[in-house]
């Protein structure tokens, strides 16, 4: 096949579906699919596995593009390595490439997670002693989610300080919305005190997406955050609810998957909607799977209402990341360009490693960290994760056996 006819036939948004297109979604989804089966290890190995299969391997976009989306996307709130996922199969096939890049990539971790909750369904294993493992395991995942963050978010003596306030505010204050509001706390520190940075020009990239189309994509998404509540609130329905506390937090989750955990916790736990152990649980489990950390809601969504919750709960957290790439990728060169943006942006992730921080102690530490055997798996888990590069599946299984053996 000739490949400038398949990318001038994948950038054209005005184009109908040609035999080209459909070959090029088909491409797409398979490897979408080879990377949601093999991508371990959390967003920040996602965004590796992508630049080597799309970047190096593949070529569909070249580096500085590369670079650019993943900019835009760890701006955007969201989980960030699907949206990076999205965004390339909406430039490589239009919308409907965004689509099947989400399908080949979420899919399968979907179907595992939905499987485990399944089984934990109706049995009581809240002094199981693999559950208090995977407890522990969250504790190393999240801890050394934290130290990655800091090195790269927090680089300065400004942004540290910030992200320690943004963590205590969060530890005292714990209000249904005390964390959307310290993160745009944080996004106007960020930008008084970063605003003047130099900021390096974005890359052209060819979006085949009309202003039009991106700009009903955002009202949609604000809409929503304003009508969920009220319809919640009006209706009383289960699956309303769940809807709406998983749209919300995919709204309002900055820096990755690992920060979903506080708001989800905060959405579900305090209602009743799962407990504390079925919950942590479920976040262990999800570090032992691959592809993107958001499917811990299609665990979530089943242990509350089965299968239909299990749908629901995924469409909705992901739902959020579709909306606001769409939205945001034909405006993205302008506002990379903005020093203003930029520095609301480097406030914003310090803001992130402040909530993350946060959560390691409530609810994680609090909740799995109870004697000083716990205390040694901790840090014996943690060096093997952060300095001998064990991959996190191992992590989980051992987690799992160093559980059963202390209890």
């Amino acid at each position: 096949m000739n490949e400038g006819k398949l990318a001038s036939s994948v950038q054209d948004p005005d184009q109908e579906v040609s035999p080209n297109r459909r070959q090029a979604l088909w491409e797409v989804l398979m490897v979408a699919t080879k990377l949601g089966l093999t991508s371990f290890g959390g967003p920040t190995a996602h965004l590796g596995y992508f630049h080597n299969e799309y970047v190096r391997k593949r070529k569909w976009l070249d580096e500085q593009s590369y670079a650019d989306l993943v900019g835009l996307c760890q701006f955007l709130p969201g989980p960030a390595s699907s949206q990076v996922g999205i965004g390339i199969g909406v430039m490589r096939a239009g919308l409907l490439g965004g689509l099947m890049a989400w399908i080949g990539f979420t899919l399968p971790s979907v179907f595992v997670l939905i499987a485990f909750a399944l089984l934990l369904k109706g049995a009581d294993v809240s002094h199981a002693g693999w559950i208090s493992g995977l407890k522990i395991v969250a504790v190393v995942i999240v801890a050394h989610a934290i130290l990655g963050m800091t090195q790269k978010l927090t680089p300065d003596k400004e942004r540290i300080t910030l992200a320690v306030i943004i963590a205590a505010a969060a530890l005292v204050w714990a209000a249904p919305y005390s964390q959307v509001i310290l993160i745009m706390f944080a996004g106007i520190a960020g930008w008084a005190m970063y605003r003047k940075s130099p900021v390096t020009p974005a890359a052209k990239m060819n979006i085949p997406i009309r202003r039009g189309v991106a700009v009903l994509c955002l009202i949609v998404f604000a809409g929503l955050l304003v009508i969920l509540p009220i319809v919640r609130h009006i209706t009383n329905l289960e699956w309303i609810a769940l809807f709406d506390s998983m749209y919300r937090a995919g709204s309002m989750v900055f820096g990755g998957g690992h920060v979903v955990l506080p708001l989800l916790q905060q959405e579900l736990v305090p209602y009743g909607i799962v407990s504390k152990d079925d919950f942590l649980a479920g976040y262990g489990a999800t570090q032992a799977v691959p592809g993107p950390l958001f499917t811990f809601a299609a665990y979530l969504g089943a242990v509350s209402m089965g299968g239909a919750g299990a749908f629901i709960a995924t469409i909705a957290i992901f739902l959020p990341a579709f909306l606001l790439i769409i939205g945001a990728l034909p405006f993205w060169s302008a506002l990379r360009s903005n020093s203003h943006m930029q520095g609301a942006l480097a406030g914003i992730n310090a803001g992130v490693v402040g909530i993350l921080l946060a959560a390691l102690y409530q609810p994680l530490w609090t909740t799995a960290v109870l004697s000083p055997v716990d205390f040694a798996l901790v840090c014996l888990l943690f060096v093997l994760l952060t300095f001998w590069k064990c991959p996190p599946w191992v992590i989980v299984l051992l987690g799992i056996v160093g559980g059963v053996a202390v209890n």
